[in-house]
C-alpha cells in the first residue's frame, strides 16, 4: 500500500480503477475510501484532535488535505471545534453543525506505520461495499433457483460457491442419502439472504416445496407462462411429493402438460431430486373433491367435513385402507399438507360402527334426561339433535314438524327438555356454593351456573378472584414456557367455547364493577390501541359498556 500512496497522480486513478473492476464495486467507492484512508493517515501524524479531510481529483488525480473544524455552541475541543461567532466571521451563513474549512494543508510523504492505516481502512471500505453489493444482489433472488459449485463440506453442511458469494445448505436442507464433494455442480433453492456483521449469508435449500414448484416452472412452459398455477405442494424429501395443479385455460390438461410427453418433463424433475416420487394432482375449489384428489392412488368412498375445525372424516373400503394411509402413513399426511385439512382415514365397517354407538349414546341420553321413551329419543337424534339445549330452544315449528310428532308432542319434548336443564343449573349453583362460591361472582352478569363449578373447581370463588384472572387462564391458548417452549394452555371455561375476546371483557367488567379500573381508562387505552395499524381495537370496551347497561348501571 505504500507504493500505491507515494505512486504518482494517475497511477492513483489506475489502482482505483483495477479494485474496482476486480471487486465489482463502484469506482467511486474506492476513492472515497482512498479518501478516508489518507485522512486517517494524516490524523495519525498531526494529532487525533486534528480533523483532517483528503480529497483526490477524479480526474488529475491530484491529493488535497484540508484541515476542518466542527460548529458548535459551547467549544470544548480547540484543535477541532469553533464556535458560532467565529465560524461566522469567516461566512454568515453558517449553522451549528457545519463543518468549516480553515486551511489547506501541504502534501506529507507517509512513512511505514501511516501507510499501513491507510492499507487498512482501505480494505475495510472495500470488503464493506463488496458485502452490500453482494446483498443488494442476492436479496432480488430469494425464491428463485440458483446454480453453484460445492466449494467445501463442513459437518455435513454444504457451503457453496455461487460466483459473487457463497451459499449456505445446512444438513437438514438436503436430500436424505445425497452426498456431494468438493467440486460438485449443484442447483438449489434461495430461502433466505441476510445481511450480518460477516457479510450477507445466504441460505440454500433443497428439501422446500418451493424447490419442486420452480423446477416445473423450469420444465412446464405453461405453468411459467400463467396458463397452469402450482396451488399447494407437500414434499417427503426424497421419497414422494404431491402437487396440486389447475389450468385457466380450457384446451390444456394440467396433469398431462406435467407429466409431459411420456413422462419426460415430470421425470427431469424426479431426477434432480434423487428419484421422488410424484404425484400430481388436478386442484378444485370444492374441498371434497380436493381432499379424494389428494388421497390418490386410494378410493374414497365418503368424506364427511367439519369446517370449523378444518378436519375430514374419510371412509375408503377395507381393501383401500393401507393404500389410503400409506407406508407410515406417508399417503395421507401429504395429502393432509397438500389440503391444509385434518385426516381422519377409517374403513367403512369402522364408520358404520362409530356412527352407531354415537346414536346408541345420544339417544340413551335423551332417554335419561327427558324421561322419554327410545321411539322418540331415536327420531330426535335421526333428524340432527345433539343436545339437550338444542331441544330445548329450537324453535317450536321445527320440532312440531317431525314426523310422528305433533304440537303437544313438542310442546312436552320441550317442557322436560327445560326442566332438565334448570335441575342441572340448580344442582351446579348447589355445588358452587358447597365449595365456597361467594354472592358477588354468582350474581355476576355473564356466567352460567356450570361456569360458576368450573371457576370453584379451580379456586375461584369471588368476583375479586375472578377480575385477577388473565384471559387466557379462562379461555385457554398458546404461551411459552421457562424452557422456551410453547406449550397449550387450558382455559377454566374453555368447555364452555368462551373465546378469548370474551373472557377479556367479562374481566374487564368485573375491574369495573370492583372499581380496580374506570371506563375512562379503558377508552384511553383504546385510543393508544388504535394507532397501531392492522388491529381490531375497541371491541372489549364496548363489550363492557354493555355489560354495564345490561346491569342497569351508568355508562
Amino acid at each position: 500500500m505504500s507504493t500505491a500512496v507515494s505512486a504518482n497522480r494517475l497511477e492513483l486513478l489506475q489502482i482505483a480503477d483495477a479494485v474496482a473492476r476486480e471487486k465489482l464495486i463502484d469506482r467511486e467507492l474506492v476513492l472515497e475510501a482512498m479518501e478516508d484512508s489518507l485522512g486517517k493517515a494524516a490524523r495519525a501524524r498531526y494529532g487525533a484532535d486534528v480533523d483532517v479531510r483528503a480529497a483526490i481529483d477524479r480526474k488529475t488525480g491530484e491529493i488535497t488535505m484540508t484541515r476542518v473544524k466542527e460548529v458548535v455552541e459551547e467549544v470544548e475541543n480547540y484543535q477541532g471545534q469553533m464556535s458560532l461567532d467565529e465560524a461566522r466571521a469567516l461566512n454568515p451563513e453558517t449553522e451549528v453543525g457545519d463543518f468549516v474549512e480553515i486551511d489547506t494543508l501541504p502534501t506529507m510523504e507517509f512513512g511505514r506505520v501511516a501507510a499501513q492505516t491507510a492499507k487498512q481502512v482501505i480494505v475495510q471500505k472495500v470488503r464493506e461495499a463488496e458485502r452490500e453489493r453482494q446483498y443488494e444482489e442476492y436479496k432480488d433472488r430469494i425464491g428463485t433457483i440458483i446454480n453453484g459449485v460445492v466449494k467445501r463440506v463442513e459437518y455435513g453442511n454444504v457451503i457453496v460457491d455461487l460466483g459473487r458469494g457463497e451459499g449456505m445448505l445446512r444438513r437438514d436442507q438436503l436430500i436424505p442419502r445425497e452426498a456431494y464433494r468438493v467440486g460438485d455442480r449443484i442447483r438449489a433453492y434461495v430461502r433466505d439472504v441476510r445481511a450480518e456483521a460477516r457479510g450477507p449469508q445466504i441460505f440454500l435449500s433443497r428439501t422446500a416445496p418451493e424447490f419442486m414448484a420452480e423446477l416445473f416452472k423450469m420444465e412446464v412452459p405453461e405453468i411459467y407462462d400463467g396458463a397452469i398455477e402450482i396451488k399447494a405442494v407437500a414434499r417427503d424429501p426424497g421419497s414422494r411429493a404431491k402437487i396440486g395443479v389447475i389450468s385457466y385455460e380450457n384446451s390444456i390438461d394440467p396433469v398431462g402438460a406435467c407429466v409431459g410427453m411420456r413422462g419426460s418433463r415430470v421425470q427431469a424433475v424426479v431426477g434432480e431430486l434423487q428419484g421422488e416420487k410424484i404425484d400430481i394432482i388436478p386442484w378444485t375449489s370444492d374441498t371434497a373433491t380436493f381432499l379424494v384428489n389428494a388421497l390418490q392412488p386410494a378410493e374414497v368412498s365418503k368424506v364427511v367435513m367439519d369446517e370449523d375445525a378444518m378436519r375430514a372424516e374419510v371412509v375408503v373400503p377395507e381393501e383401500q385402507l393401507s393404500l389410503a394411509i400409506g407406508r407410515r402413513g406417508q399417503n395421507v399426511r401429504l395429502a393432509s399438507q397438500l389440503t391444509g385439512w385434518s385426516i381422519d382415514i377409517m374403513t367403512e365397517e369402522e364408520e358404520s360402527s362409530r356412527r352407531r354407538a354415537e346414536f346408541e349414546a345420544r339417544s340413551k341420553m335423551f332417554m335419561d334426561a327427558m324421561n322419554i321413551d327410545e321411539m322418540v329419543a331415536q327420531l330426535l337424534v335421526a333428524e340432527g339433535f345433539t343436545s339437550i339445549e338444542e331441544v330445548a330452544f329450537v324453535e317450536h315449528d321445527e320440532l312440531a314438524a317431525i314426523d310422528g310428532f305433533d304440537e303437544a308432542t313438542a310442546e312436552e319434548l320441550q317442557a322436560r327438555a327445560r326442566e332438565h336443564l334448570e335441575e342441572q343449573a340448580a344442582q351446579a349453583l348447589e355445588k358452587a356454593r358447597a365449595l365456597g362460591a361467594q354472592e358477588d361472582l354468582i350474581t355476576f352478569q355473564g356466567l352460567s351456573p356450570q361456569m360458576l363449578l368450573a371457576l370453584a373447581q379451580d379456586g375461584v370463588l369471588s368476583l375479586s378472584d375472578f377480575a385477577t384472572c388473565a384471559d387466557w387462564e379462562l379461555a385457554g391458548g398458546v404461551t411459552e414456557g421457562a424452557d422456551g417452549r410453547r406449550q397449550k394452555d387450558d382455559g377454566i371455561l374453555e368447555p364452555f367455547d368462551v373465546t378469548l375476546e370474551e373472557a377479556q371483557a367479562l374481566v374487564m367488567t368485573a375491574r369495573v364493577q370492583l372499581g380496580m379500573v374506570s371506563l375512562d381508562e379503558l377508552a384511553l387505552d383504546a385510543e393508544n390501541e388504535a394507532e397501531k395499524p392492522g388491529e381490531e381495537v375497541g371491541t372489549p370496551l364496548d363489550e363492557v359498556a354493555a355489560a354495564e347497561a345490561d346491569a342497569g348501571r351508568p355508562v
